[in-house]
């Protein structure tokens, strides 16, 4: 089949209502994404609470391991947030460019680097529990650009 042929039968990729159904997933994959991501930070959190009645506060009775799950828990936390306000950037679709740039701005704002949302985006494509094909692709094509435009930033 030549590729015009191919083109006219098929299209030539996702149209406009699928990228919008693959901008609207990927915010759910990234909302789906800082669920774990809190829940992980609560349970640190749990993990060096005080435990009444127990002068050794059992396994996290060392400072330094106290030290280390607290960053551990506001790290998980700030990462979070951060995919929270990404999906909500994402979700009404756009051109990856400004996008990317929105999103740069505001890991800046958030003291972290721009490259940090760029694996969490290319799993949220990978993670859709959509069966929409063509919404799939138009995802996996938006957190394809925009991750590569992020990594370059």
């Amino acid at each position: 089949m030549e590729e015009d042929d191919f083109a006219a039968a098929f299209g030539t990729g996702p149209g406009p209502e699928d990228r919008l159904n693959g901008a609207a997933a990927l915010a759910a994959a990234l909302a789906i994404a800082a669920r774990t991501l809190s829940q992980a930070a609560v349970a640190l959190r749990g993990a060096v609470a005080t435990v009444p009645n127990d002068p050794s506060n059992g396994a996290m009775g060392d400072i330094r391991r106290q030290r280390l799950a607290l960053a551990a828990a506001g790290d998980a936390a700030l990462k979070a947030a951060l995919l929270l306000e990404a999906g909500e950037m994402l979700a009404p679709g756009g051109d990856a460019a400004p996008l990317a740039e929105k999103l740069a701005a505001l890991a800046k704002r958030c003291g972290v680097a721009p490259a940090l949302l760029a694996p969490p985006l290319r799993a949220a494509a990978l993670s859709l529990t959509t069966d929409d094909g063509a919404a799939r692709i138009a995802a996996s094509l938006l957190a394809q650009d925009i991750a590569a435009r992020l990594q370059g930033a």
